[in-house]
This record gives C-alpha cells, sequence and structure tokens, in this order.
C-alpha cells in the first residue's frame, strides 16, 4: 500500500487558499475603485447638467430651484478644492441670475473659500466679479467697487489683458454711479488702453458709451457726442441693435440737455420710430418715448403730448421700471406747469420724488425738490431746506466713497507691486538654489545681500511713491476749495449786486403805486410784476450756474445803463444824468467787462440812494488808449472815507474791479456829496473787430 505524505499536501492546499482570497480581494477592490470613479464621474457631469439646466429662463422658478440645490449638495460632497470651487461659482452666478440673493450670498462665500483653500485664482477673480455685480445691482457703490478691483487685481497679475480691461470697465462704471467722473473717466481709459489691441469692439463700444456718459454729465456736450459717435463706430463691427438705440437715445439727451431741442428730437424718433425695439429692450424704448415727449414740449409742439408720457408710463409700469417712472412723472409735472394746471404739477412732481426715493435716484429726488418747491409756494422753504439738507448729505457720503475708492486703488496698486516683488523674490531664490548646487556656499551670502538691499531701496522708493501721493491728494483738495470758495463769492456777487439792486427799486415803486388807483396805476403794477418775473429768471440762472446767459443779455450797453437810470429816477425821485463818450463802441467790450460795469453802476447809484440822502446822482463813462473811467457822483452828505467802515456794496465793487485788474477811488466830504472813480485797464478787455463775424459762421 502506498502511503502519501500529508503534510506537503496541507500546505500546498493552504497556499492555493491564501492566493485565491487575495485575487478575490484585489478584484474587488478594484471594481470598487472602478465604480468610486464612475460615481464620481456621474456626480460631477450631474452638476453641471444641473447648473445649465436651471438656466432655461423658459422654465419656472421653482424647478429651476430645485435644480440649483440639488448641484449644492452634490457639490458639497466633493473632496478637490479646485473642483468645488469652480461648481460653487457656476452655482452662485446662476442664482445671481434667479435673483435668489440669500442663497447667492451662502454659495458665494463656500465658492470664495473653496478657491483660497485650492489657491484656484481664476475662479477666485470670477467669485468676486459676481459679488462686485451683486453689490451694484443693490446699490452698495463702495463693495461693489471693492470686489471688481480685487477681480481686476487677479487678472492682471495672471495677464489676462481682456478680462483686466473688463474689469477697469466696470470700476468706471460704478464710480460713474457715485459721480466720481474724474475716476470713472481715468479707469475707461485704462480699459481701452488694454482692450483696443485685442479688437475687442463689443467692449470698447462700452467703454466709449460710458466716457459719453461721464462728459455729457459734466456738462462737457461737444465731447460727449464726440464719444458717443465712436461708440457708434464700433457698433459697425458687431451686430447689438440694442446697444444701437440705446447710444441714440443718450445722444438725443445730450441734446436735450445742450436746449438743441430740434435735433435731440430727431434722435429719439429714431429710437421710438423701430417698433420691434419695443418688445426687444421696453425699459429704453420708454425712455426714450418720455424724452421724445420732453422735446416737443420744449417746441412748443403738445398735441397729443399726454398720450406720449401715458403710453411710456404704461409700459414703465408693466416693467416695473422705477427709475423710469420717477422720470417720465417729473416730464408730467412740466407738462402740467406749462398748461398751468398747479395741482397736478404738484402731485406729478411728489409722484417722481417718491419714486425716486425708493430706487435711490437722488439726483431725481434734489431736482423734485427744487420743481415743487417753485410750484408749492406756501411750503417752499420746507422743500427748500430738505433739498440742502439731503444735497449736503450725498455730497459728504459722495466724498467718503469717492475717498474709499482712491484708498481701495491704492492698495490695490501695493499688492500688485508685493506680488512683484514677491515673485521677483521667488526667481532670485531659485537662482540661489541652482547657485548652492554648482557654484558653492559662497555665492549665496552674496546673493542674499543683493536681495537685501533690493528690498530696502524697493521699500525706500514706496516711500517716497506714498509720500508724493499724498502730496498730491492734498494739492487737488486745496484747488477744490479755492474754486468752492471763489464761486461761492461770485453768487453772493451776483446776488447782492443784481437781485437786491432791482428788488429795492420795484419794492419802492409798489409802495408808491399802493395808494393809487385806476388804469394807469394797475399798467404800471402788472409792468413791475413783470419785472419781478425777470428777476425770478435772473435768480434762477444763477442758481443754474449759467451766467454766461446773463452776460448776453446786456446787447446794447449804453440803453441797459439808461435805462437802469430810469428805472432808479422813477423808484426814488433821484435825478440822474449819464454823460459818455459817443466815439466808444461800449459794445465791443468783452460780455464779463460789460456786466461788471453795469453791476458796479447798479451798486454805486443804490449806495446814494440808500446813504447819501442825494437829489442829483452823475454817471460818466469816459475812455482813452489806456483806460476806462467810470465815475458815479452824487450831492449827498457825504461821509468819513478813512473812519467809515466798507459795507458789502463797496466790498464787492472792489472785487470786481480787481478782477478786472483795475482801481478804485473814492473821494467824499461831509456836505459835499460822493464821488466813486474806477480805473479800468482798456485794450486787454475789447473783443476783437471781427470776433462776431467768427462767432455768426460756427453758428450757421
Amino acid at each position: 500500500m502506498v502511503i502519501f505524505n500529508n503534510t506537503p499536501i496541507k500546505t500546498t492546499f493552504k497556499k492555493v487558499c491564501i492566493l485565491t482570497v487575495f485575487l478575490i480581494l484585489g478584484a474587488c477592490n478594484q471594481a470598487g475603485k472602478k465604480s468610486l470613479d464612475t460615481q464620481n464621474t456621474y456626480q460631477r457631469d450631474s452638476v453641471l447638467i444641473w447648473v445649465e439646466l436651471s438656466r432655461n429662463k423658459g422654465l419656472p422658478n421653482d424647478p429651476r430651484h430645485e435644480l440649483l440645490s440639488k448641484a449644492l449638495n452634490y457639490t458639497s460632497l466633493i473632496n478637490t478644492d479646485s473642483l468645488k470651487s469652480k461648481y460653487y461659482s457656476k452655482i452662485s452666478l446662476a442664482f445671481l441670475e434667479l435673483q435668489d440673493s440669500l442663497l447667492f450670498r451662502k454659495t458665494n462665500t463656500l465658492a470664495l473659500q473653496a478657491s483660497i483653500d485650492g489657491k484656484d485664482s481664476t475662479t477666485l477673480a470670477e467669485t468676486h466679479w459676481d459679488l462686485g455685480s451683486f453689490f451694484r445691482e443693490n446699490t452698495i457703490k463702495d463693495s461693489a467697487y471693492y470686489h471688481f478691483a480685487a477681480a481686476k487685481k487677479i487678472y492682471a497679475s495672471l495677464n489676462n489683458q481682456f478680462l483686466a480691461g473688463r474689469l477697469f470697465y466696470n470700476m468706471a462704471a460704478v464710480q460713474g454711479d457715485v459721480r466720481d467722473y474724474t475716476g470713472s473717466e481715468i479707469n475707461t481709459f485704462k480699459a481701452i488702453e488694454l482692450l483696443k489691441p485685442l479688437d475687442k469692439f463689443d467692449q470698447l463700444y462700452k467703454c466709449y458709451n460710458n466716457l459719453g456718459v461721464v462728459y455729457s454729465s459734466l456738462g462737457e456736450y461737444d465731447k460727449a457726442l464726440e464719444y458717443f459717435k465712436s461708440a457708434l463706430d464700433y457698433l459697425t463691427k458687431f451686430d447689438d441693435e440694442n446697444a444701437k438705440f440705446i447710444t441714440l437715445n443718450n445722444i438725443g439727451d445730450t441734446y436735450l440737455n445742450q436746449q438743441n431741442h430740434l435735433v435731440a428730437s430727431t434722435y429719439f424718433q429714431r429710437v421710438i420710430g423701430a417698433e420691434y425695439f419695443k418688445e426687444l429692450d421696453p425699459k429704453t424704448f420708454s425712455t426714450a418715448l418720455s424724452n421724445y415727449a420732453r422735446t416737443r414740449l420744449h417746441l412748443k409742439d403738445t398735441f397729443g403730448v399726454s398720450d406720449t408720457f401715458l403710453e411710456s408710463l404704461e409700459i414703465q409700469d408693466s416693467i416695473n421700471n422705477i427709475v423710469g417712472l420717477s422720470l417720465t412723472n417729473y416730464y408730467l409735472a412740466e407738462y402740467a406747469l406749462d398748461k398751468k394746471d398747479t395741482s397736478s404739477a404738484i402731485a406729478y412732481a411728489r409722484k417722481s420724488k417718491t419714486l425716486a426715493k425708493k430706487s435711490s435716484n437722488n439726483k431725481r429726488v434734489l431736482e423734485s425738490l427744487v420743481l415743487i418747491s417753485k410750484l408749492d409756494t406756501k411750503n417752499a422753504s420746507q422743500y427748500v431746506q430738505e433739498y440742502i439738507r439731503l444735497n449736503d448729505s450725498l455730497q459728504k457720503e459722495e466724498r467718503q466713497i469717492r475717498n474709499k475708492f482712491a484708498r481701495i486703488e491704492f492698495e490695490t496698486d501695493q499688492f500688485i507691486e508685493q506680488n512683484q516683488l514677491l515673485s521677483r523674490q521667488k526667481q532670485l531664490w531659485l537662482g540661489v538654489a541652482v547657485g548652492l548646487f554648482f557654484l558653492a556656499i559662497a555665492i549665496v551670502s552674496i546673493i542674499s545681500l543683493r536681495i537685501k538691499n533690493q528690498k530696502l531701496k524697493f521699500n525706500q522708493q514706496q516711500q517716497e511713491s506714498n509720500l508724493e501721493i499724498f502730496n498730491l491728494m492734498l494739492s487737488q483738495k486745496e484747488k477744490f476749495l479755492e474754486g468752492k470758495h471763489e464761486e461761492q463769492k461770485r453768487v453772493s456777487e451776483e446776488l447782492h449786486d443784481g437781485i437786491l439792486g432791482q428788488m429795492l427799486g420795484i419794492r419802492l415803486i409798489l409802495s408808491g403805486l399802493n395808494n393809487k388807483s385806476g388804469e394807469t396805476s394797475a399798467k404800471e403794477r402788472a409792468e413791475y410784476l413783470k419785472k419781478l418775473q425777470d428777476v425770478e429768471e435772473e435768480v434762477r440762472t444763477i442758481s443754474h450756474e449759467l451766467n454766461e446767459a446773463s452776460y448776453q443779455k446786456i446787447h446794447n450797453f449804453i440803453y441797459s445803463v439808461q435805462d437802469l437810470l430810469k428805472s432808479i429816477e422813477r423808484s426814488s425821485k433821484v435825478h440822474c444824468n449819464l454823460e459818455y463818450e459817443n466815439d466808444m463802441e461800449w459794445d465791443r467790450l468783452k460780455s464779463e467787462i460789460k456786466i461788471n460795469i453795469y453791476r458796479i453802476i447798479q451798486e454805486g447809484i443804490q449806495n446814494c440812494v440808500k446813504h447819501a440822502s442825494a437829489r442829483n446822482i452823475e454817471v460818466t463813462l469816459g475812455v482813452n488808449e489806456e483806460v476806462i473811467l467810470v465815475m458815479v457822483s452824487d450831492d449827498g452828505i457825504g461821509y468819513h472815507v478813512k473812519k467809515e467802515k466798507k459795507g458789502i456794496g463797496l466790498k464787492n465793487i472792489t472785487s470786481r474791479v480787481q478782477k478786472m485788474n483795475g482801481t478804485v477811488d473814492i473821494n467824499s466830504k461831509i456836505g459835499k456829496g460822493t464821488t466813486l472813480s474806477i480805473h479800468i485797464p482798456y485794450k486787454t478787455n475789447v473783443v476783437p473787430i471781427n470776433s462776431n463775424q467768427i462767432l455768426t459762421n460756427k453758428e450757421i
């Protein structure tokens, strides 16, 4: 009988079993890995599909929210930070399009953190961009600017000129929203500088259109029109009908601000003439409709204007365009005022103010307050005080925001410089490492010393640059305050010399006419009420800083002075006489010189009437090759020139003469009257003979 050794058989069987177990476990592990990879791929693909489906505007909001919620839950299960940041960014943008601010902020915060953890600069920039768009939409301008600047900073460091240029434009748009027009102009030009070499015509169109808006807001209408027309030129290089009509409306609005209502109406007609545009962009269409109605109102073509305004209101109400509703109600208030319907005008103006407050349109609120104060005379002082309070608070707020913008820009530049420095340091350290490998430890010391010197030099240059920037900011602030004080002084002189003088004369005459009756007295009262309207017009002119129009009202200088003396004679019963140089072409004097001489004569005569108790006043206008002589003499009680303090009238006269580089001399004795003598340089204050012809040619 054969006997087998069972020990080797048991050992072999044992090995086979162990090998089989390992093979089974390996197969299971490989299958598990494949299953996990398949599951992860499915999850990633599902997230993208759900986000894409949620952006279908044809679906109701609830299913779109459900899709995004599923995508959000699946994204939270992903372990890769870079992939997670990209998905969170896409989901947050989809929530922003759905106008779900709560979930947008939540998802955007997750995207920011995941981008930082995953060191994903591109997604971090996109997330800042989305957040800037959200804050701008919600009128939080400083936060919007900060996040746009943060995104721009990242793209600049990545050398992505196209997206950096787009962010410069967004920053400029935010600055335009808060009337920081200088900053908006600078950043728009930066955007153009980056975008122009890339031939990005659609973005360049936006930049030039924004420049047109900026210069139109600054009152530089000719320059604004140039940029709007450049924007239209870029539109010919790509197809965007909506953008074309927006720019045409902007051009029409600029001509409207220029008071060129006829040309403005042609541009508005081009916009509203395209019926399909009403469906394409009802917001811009309704705005153009309101602007067109307003131009017709100024052109006295009021047939059907009311219906045009109401059609615009209907469109704006249907799309809940609160800004447009405020504008149209303001125009309707002007229309009602033109129709002498004061109660309707007040109602429209108040509605415009309410809507402007609702939409945070502070400019429209201020304009509505001015209009209501003119309409509701009983409560005018209340509205004026509200206007002053709001205007002061807005100026303070805008100044603070502009300062924030400056700090953000300054910090951004510092960040870029630091990044550049770190980049250079990284390269140098890499060189040091190579040097350590090839050249030995001695070279490391030399390179380290060089790096320290460069850092010290850089810090020194940075400190010098910071000091220079700070000094420049202080200088700009001083220039701004100087200009502001000068303008306040000019308005004070115009009010004191022009308005108060006229109102004193009219008051004296009306006081005398109150004791008379009859048709003649009634006509005279009506005439002086008309003069009060002229005074009102002059106040409006000064308040809108259109004093150039006031200068142009003196077409015949001598006639205007004679008319002034006649008015003084009628109001004060003081005999006034004018002596002037017949050979002198007085109307050749520059407009500002004529108005200043007129105001000086007016103030001098008023002083004679109010203080001198004079019976006769003599006004003399003379000229020689060197100077213009203006004299106002009276036979009044006189006074001690050196002892008496100068009133505001004499201070205004002195200020006006100094502006013309002239001199003032006052001679007076007690009981022997007073003589005011003014000497003004002649040749430098005369318009050349052919200047009128040149102006006419320009007008033609």
